[in-house]
């Protein structure tokens, strides 16, 4: 039985190439993950505010729900449709990153809780 999974990529433009970037990424990139991964959803986020001394990386943030019966399938999806999608060189493919998170509950919703 399929499991869910959330797969964030925080990433960055390639100097220079912000407009392009977030034109790419909006209206080309994850829609086109979407049809050739078959995941369910995808949204953008840009850093506000952070919390603490590590610090965040990298600027951008994309999240994707997908269903797999692994993470390493997640991560098999995404590099076996790689050649479908459009790509660009206003992403900075030298600095992204990809992390796969399993879900290990429910969604909690807000109200949702009789308790509350």
């Amino acid at each position: 039985m399929p499991k869910t999974f959330i797969v964030h990529v925080l990433s960055e433009p390639t100097e220079g190439q912000e407009d392009a970037f977030n034109d790419y990424y909006e209206h080309t990139h994850l829609d086109e993950v979407l049809a050739t991964a078959g995941w369910a959803r995808a949204q953008r986020f840009k850093l506000g505010a952070q919390l603490g001394t590590q610090g965040c990386p990298l600027p951008y943030l994309a999240t994707y729900e997908a269903q797999a019966e692994s993470a390493e399938e997640v991560l098999e999806q995404m590099a076996a449709t790689r050649h479908l999608r459009q790509q660009s060189a206003a992403l900075n493919k030298r600095t992204a990153r990809v992390w796969v998170f399993e879900a290990t509950g429910p969604e909690h919703l807000r109200n949702s809780n009789p308790h509350a």
